[in-house]
């Protein structure tokens, strides 16, 4: 299960200390301008050592596409890419390798292979991401021909949190802080927040809200491929990742029917609706509203401080984590949660045309 989507298709490889991060698309639409300058932005609003608040780790995250693109444009060809690692610190983790570190894969990547890559993770670590950004800004790219646009932003760290209606915020203010908040008052809390957890050697969580305009009615299937359940399962996919929900989510269950139902009217000869509780889809199906939602992530499980674990006999001991890590994971997990919600909607999008008698391509 190296492999996400059914026609616009990603397979990755590597891992968090292995030669490279890398990966296969399949199902790219030909004939897509292809801009290597916006993909690398993408990679880099991912990469460790953006601020104080991150990891330490330095990689220039550089991607090579080897394939799949001719004069500037997509082939419809697959197209492999590879990221060098070229900063790891394989050492720091000499002290984890009879040691399975609490609330990490460690253990149950043992009991299911019968063997682990204790250095960072290995297949497990949230560095694979980079696969799912080169693919997400290609599908981004992808999306702009049809006027689809998605962006993410965190809502919330801890308990410090922003109103739960994205329409309140100028998300294009979301990259003037380190935190990636649309909020800047709000922003400097979250930041000092991060900066006293850091300080103690510990983590912490938040929340990720996720905005996708532009997308076209119709898209999603009606039973087992809903558009919800796509998104779910890609949002579940990410590393630290333990909640979804979209639309009014669990916060709507305390309203009744006649607060919640979205009223259908006509704007100028098209067919809309007079509010969006539904969160722009219905029957699994999208209705051509914004489509929002919310993701949660834990605290990194990585501390800078002593926790009680067991060795790989069973027997009981201590273990102080070495190395550079993040002490809140959402700042760079932002631009994941954009790639894995474009990568969704390009692959329901190409899906929906292929079950549909029409001539418009992306």
């Amino acid at each position: 299960m190296n492999t996400f989507g059914n026609i616009f298709r990603l397979t990755t490889f590597g891992e968090s200390h292995g030669e490279a991060i890398g990966g296969v698309i399949d199902g790219m639409p030909a004939g897509i301008p292809i801009d290597l300058e916006f993909i690398q932005q993408e990679l880099d609003r991912r990469k460790p050592g953006q601020s104080h608040i991150t990891t330490a780790r330095k990689e220039a995250d550089q991607v090579e596409l080897l394939s799949g693109v001719f004069e500037g444009k997509s082939t419809g060809c697959p197209i492999g890419f590879i990221v060098r690692n070229t900063n790891q610190h394989s050492n720091d983790y000499d002290n984890m390798r009879e040691l399975y570190r609490p609330s990490h894969a460690d253990y149950t990547y043992a009991c299911k292979y019968g063997i682990r890559d204790h250095r960072g993770g290995g297949r497990s670590s949230a560095r694979i991401t980079i696969s799912r950004c080169v693919a997400g800004a290609l599908a981004k790219l992808a999306l702009k021909e049809i006027g689809v646009s998605i962006t993410a932003y965190t809502s919330q760290v801890g308990p410090i949190a922003l109103d739960r209606d994205y329409r309140l915020y100028d998300l294009s203010k979301t990259e003037e802080n380190i935190v990636r908040c649309p909020d800047s008052q709000k922003a400097e809390e979250m930041i000092r927040l991060i900066e006293e957890v850091k300080a103690e050697g510990d983590t912490i969580g938040g929340v990720i809200t996720c905005v996708i305009k532009g997308c076209p009615a119709g898209l999603g299937e009606p039973e087992f491929g809903k558009l919800h359940a796509m998104l779910g399962a890609a949002m579940l996919s990410i590393n630290a990742v333990k909640g979804f929900e979209y639309g009014e989510g669990f916060n709507g269950v305390t309203a009744r029917g006649s607060e919640q139902n979205d009223s259908f009217c006509s704007v100028s000869g098209r067919i809309t609706t007079t509010s969006n509780h539904s969160g722009g889809i219905q029957g699994g199906i999208s209705n051509g509203q914004d489509i929002y939602c919310r993701i949660a992530f834990k605290p990194v499980a990585t501390l800078l401080r002593e926790q009680t674990t067991v060795d790989t006999n069973g027997k009981e001991t201590t273990l102080t984590a070495k190395g550079r890590h993040d002490p809140c994971v959402l700042p760079r997990a932002v631009p994941v949660v954009e790639a894995m919600a474009a990568m969704t909607i390009l692959d329901a999008y190409l899906s929906n045309n292929a079950v549909k008698m029409q001539e418009k391509r992306i």
